[in-house]
């Protein structure tokens, strides 16, 4: 629907968070989001966070909010900032997330199609490990954020249901025993794919994330009041539909590439 490329590509969140938990950017990565690290400036007052959640639902289009904006005001409303991004070609699930948490695009990381092998380069994960940060990353079974990071000294709760993600999130919420998490939802990716992007199979998940976002921002303000915490919806591509009333992605075009991103942030009390 859009015809513009958004300019704010996804490879950008990795030294974002760095930047706004105060650690050092290692050089390969990409710059931070200059209006994200501001925003953080003002609203945690010039202080750094201390706590980052970061809600990763899979393939939330920027054309979806353009067109049902009023479903997302819950995300809107518990959100300090929208972003238009921009994915990476291939727009497919673990070149996507590789790029995002990786801060490089494909070429460097290597992750060059819809393949799964534990990426070799360096993560943001290594870079908080090395800053002995506590880092868990809570996602469903075979799913290439559950795949492509392993092999790293940080928490994993992999599950075989988004319901049991969900709530060992807001578990580990609860809990407070980690510096930053990592949270995956395929749900609306899956099902578009079957029913395509618009039916209302695919439209109630949709629902749903949105949900859940705002269920664990909830937990977050009522829990961490002691932290000053940057959190964020961060989906990795869009999606489009074909023949056959299925949806997909993978392509070079805007309704696969632009996707929309919230973040916040939540200053101690």
């Amino acid at each position: 629907m859009s015809e513009q490329y958004n300019s704010i590509c996804i490879t950008k969140l990795a030294s974002s968070i760095l930047s706004i938990m105060g650690l050092e950017i290692p050089g390969d990565m990409d710059s931070p989001i200059d209006i994200l690290v501001k925003s953080c400036n003002h609203k945690l007052n010039s202080e750094h966070a201390d706590r980052v959640v970061i809600y990763n639902p899979d393939a939330v289009a920027m054309w979806l909010y353009q067109k049902y904006t009023d479903m997302f005001k819950k995300a809107v409303c518990c959100s300090d900032i929208s972003l238009p991004m921009l994915s990476v070609m291939p727009s497919v699930t673990p070149v996507c997330f590789a790029s995002m948490y990786s801060g490089v695009l494909p070429e460097y990381h290597g992750i060059k199609s819809y393949v799964k092998p534990v990426l070799k380069v360096n993560t943001v994960f290594d870079t908080l490990l090395k800053a002995q940060k506590r880092v868990a990353l809570v996602s469903t079974t075979s799913d290439s954020i559950s795949m492509i990071f392993l092999e790293r000294q940080m928490d994993y709760f992999i599950y075989d249901s988004i319901e049991e993600v969900n709530n060992k999130a807001i578990e580990l919420v609860e809990k407070d025993e980690h510096d930053v998490i990592i949270i995956y939802n395929g749900n609306y990716d899956s099902t578009m794919h079957k029913f395509g992007t618009e039916a209302h199979e695919s439209i109630t998940q949709l629902e749903n994330n949105i949900n859940f976002y705002q269920e664990l921002i909830n937990k977050i303000k009522k829990c961490w009041v002691s932290h000053n915490t940057f959190y964020g919806f961060a989906p990795d591509h869009g999606c489009h539909d074909i023949d056959g009333n299925c949806g997909s992605h993978g392509l070079d075009m805007t309704d696969d590439m632009n996707v929309i991103h919230f973040y916040g942030f939540n200053p101690r009390i």
